[in-house]
């Protein structure tokens, strides 16, 4: 499997097999995030779509979404919704 310095891990990873995500942002994530990061942003999507009752078809909701994607992974990091509390497994 080939392998990227992922951004998120801040280490060497097994690498996304396909671009998750169209257009610039997409291409930066094929280059820059491992197979293991994005799983953890698709968990982190998952509860922010759940916890702010976002619906995806929406054009505002998948902007938010995009501009945390890119938050999560290039900026200051996506955050929990205020008063989120995680589920214990």
């Amino acid at each position: 499997m080939t392998k990227v310095k992922c951004v998120k891990l801040k280490k060497e990873a097994d690498a996304l097999d396909y671009q998750p995500y169209p257009g610039d942002l997409g291409k930066r994530i094929l280059e820059n995030v491992s197979a293991e990061a994005w799983e953890m942003w698709l968990s982190h999507q998952t509860m922010l779509i759940n916890e702010m009752r976002l619906t995806p078809v929406d054009p505002k909701a998948r902007k938010f979404l995009e501009d945390e994607m890119e938050k999560y992974f290039f900026g200051e990091g996506s955050v929990a919704p205020q008063g989120y509390v995680p589920e214990n497994k």
